[in-house]
């Protein structure tokens, strides 16, 4: 980013490029992290209004960070935050509401938005279309379970074990996610994540 926005600058080189310099970083971790799960919900969705308003915010994020340092500072990305979240929430209801009406609306409580499910046993489940965002699934056995459409935006993979699991429909896995998580060579991933490195001596 430094080599398009300071042109190739350095904030030791340049100690007053730092704060400006330190912003920008800050700022485009989060813009970038926006588009890439504003690409999956343009995917994931049916809903054309759905669909043209991620294509909306991804238009924005994209010219501003591919754009003047003034670009991306000017951003009010609390609001953009704001807006991005709207519209990932609405896309997950979409997807989910399709698997719960299959007969999966079972799911216990305790399978919620910000759920601490650290260690639990989830083995062999069939998870389909619950609201795990934001869950502390830190060491928790998810082998062989079905997450077909899960909302895994923002949960902690931490120790999990995702042995022959399948995530190639859920919601919002990053490679962050599966890195820090445990899987094997038939944990079914979604098609543009790859398997961690540590997953094939498993």
């Amino acid at each position: 980013m430094s080599q398009g926005l300071f042109f190739g600058k350095s904030w030791i080189e340049s100690p007053d490029t730092k704060s400006e310099m330190f912003a920008a970083f800050a700022a485009a971790r989060q813009l970038h992290e926006m588009l890439w799960y504003l690409a999956e919900a343009q995917t994931r969705t049916f809903d054309p209004d759905a669909s043209h308003r991620a294509a909306q915010l991804r238009n924005t994020i994209e010219h501003a960070v591919g754009g003047e340092l003034s670009d991306v500072l000017s951003l009010d990305v609390q609001d953009l935050h704001s807006q991005v979240r709207s519209t990932l929430i609405e896309v997950s209801e979409e997807v989910r509401a399709a698997y719960l009406a299959t007969g999966n609306d079972h799911l216990e409580s305790a399978l919620k938005p910000g759920a601490d499910l650290m260690g639990k046993n989830l083995r062999s489940r069939r998870l389909c279309g619950a609201n795990l965002r934001g869950a502390y699934l830190i060491a928790a056995d998810l082998q062989d379970s079905d997450l077909s459409g899960v909302d895994l935006l923002g949960a902690d993979f931490r120790d999990a074990r995702l042995d022959g699991a399948d995530l190639s429909k859920a919601l919002y896995v990053t490679q962050p996610q599966l890195n820090a998580a445990h899987g094997n060579h038939v944990t079914r991933l979604p098609a543009d994540l790859k398997m961690p490195p540590h997953w094939q001596d498993a």
